[in-house]
């Protein structure tokens, strides 16, 4: 049966969640504040991670964070204010950060980001997109025994779960990267991993859904949900008053400002990111992590993009110079007589990932509203399971077998 959705949020979640949507026959009205050019999406590392199956709240993240504190330039870095959502999101992170929980939510995330990578590939050969894609892996490149001895902790951990992974020496690396002088000890390597040009795909998905008759109100903030008898009837704009059948709030960083006007709570905290493209020819190959300074590289279509730090901090959009050069500063030190120019260090951009305590996404409908699907909380791993939480949305207002079990991923879940 046909229904009339609304999706607020236009990320690539929104997107994706829009595309299911439209091909199960509902008539779908995204509505996005901005004009869906820029943020998180578009400024992304690009990766679709199964690589990346240990969350955020791992065992020893809070004792690194607080050592991170008092570096400007750190990886990591949690600002302390006197606010509720903060906190509870702060002690909900300390009680999530346990390696019983972390074991528990391992094969959730991997199947998760192996379904992301089954339907961006599903997406592009249906020859109704050309954007970019490849699938050759990622690189983790460590530059002390240390980590090296950690990340192969990780690739093993990650062998037992059925991915491909191999610990190359110096040498061996040479293999996927002949071209660059890298100032590494060695790297882990995971064939399952594939990248993406973000911009690309959201700029295609973007003209698709439209030309499908997807109806979209961007440069429109959403002020307020009126409710009746359990549900949501009405979205009041900044413009206007419109009707549903079913509401999906994926609006990334900001869906806990609009669940909250139902009396929704949901644990989300924005972690900002930045990224510094070089459009010049770097000779880099191979998506890779610089593992010590928590760094993304990834040779996209056209320039490479060197991505990183997890600023949590409130929102806001104001990019912090010290943090774009230790990005900079992390690319000349791990690939020797390579040199991020200034204009392209003054050219950064920044984005927000919606951060969940527990690493998890919040995928489905909540208890209190029989039409509020929730679809936010990917933290770095948004554009990974941008078409996963698409297609799972789909099938919870299709009311079709889920291609996953959605227990873990309850917005109402306690921590």
């Amino acid at each position: 049966m046909s229904k009339e959705v609304i999706i607020i949020g236009g990320g690539v979640i929104g997107l994706c969640t829009a595309y299911y949507l439209e091909k199960e026959g509902h008539k779908v009205t995204v509505i996005d504040k901005s004009d869906i050019s820029q943020g998180a999406s578009f400024i992304n590392a690009g990766y679709i991670t199964p690589s990346h199956f240990i969350p955020l709240s791992a065992p020893g993240m809070i004792t690194k964070g607080l050592k991170w504190m008092f570096n400007p330039a750190s990886p990591f870095y949690v600002k302390p204010r006197l606010n509720r959502e903060f906190l509870e999101w702060s002690w909900a992170f300390k009680r999530s950060a346990k390696a019983s929980k972390v074991d528990k939510v391992i094969p959730a995330i991997i199947d998760i980001n192996l379904l992301g990578r089954e339907l961006y590939q599903e997406i592009k050969a249906s020859n109704e997109f050309d954007f970019h894609l490849e699938r050759n892996g990622l690189l983790m490149f460590y530059q002390t025994e240390k980590a090296g001895e950690e990340e192969w902790r990780t690739g093993q951990r990650a062998i037992a779960e059925g991915l491909d992974v191999k610990h190359l020496t110096k040498e061996e690396v040479k293999a996927y990267e002949p071209v660059m002088d890298l100032n590494i000890k060695g790297a882990v390597y995971y064939d399952s991993d594939a990248h993406m040009t973000p911009g690309e795909f959201m700029t295609e998905m973007l003209s698709y859904l439209k030309e499908k008759g997807v109806k979209f109100y961007t440069n429109e903030s959403v002020d307020d949900l009126l409710v009746s008898e359990g549900k949501i009837t009405k979205v009041k704009t900044s413009n206007q008053t419109l009707s549903a059948d079913e509401i999906v709030v994926a609006a990334g960083s900001w869906s806990p400002l609009l669940t909250k006007k139902l009396g929704v709570k949901i644990a989300v905290q924005a972690g900002k990111g930045y990224s510094i493209n070089v459009a010049r020819h770097t000779g880099i190959r191979t998506p890779a992590i610089l593992v010590e300074a928590k760094v993304a590289v990834t040779p996209m279509n056209g320039f490479t993009r060197f991505a990183g730090t997890m600023e949590i901090g409130g929102i806001n959009h104001e990019i912090d110079p010290v943090r774009v050069q230790a990005i900079a500063r992390a690319a000349s030190n791990y690939y020797n007589g390579f040199k991020v120019e200034q204009k392209e260090i003054d050219a950064a951009a920044c984005g927000l990932r919606p951060c969940s305590p527990d690493g998890l996404p919040y995928i489905g409908k909540t208890e209190k509203y029989k039409n509020l699907t929730i679809a936010t909380g990917h933290a770095m791993m948004g554009w990974s399971l941008g078409p996963a939480t698409g297609k799972l949305v789909s099938e919870i207002i299709s009311d079709k077998k889920r291609s996953l079990d959605l227990r873990l991923f309850h917005p109402d879940r306690k921590f």
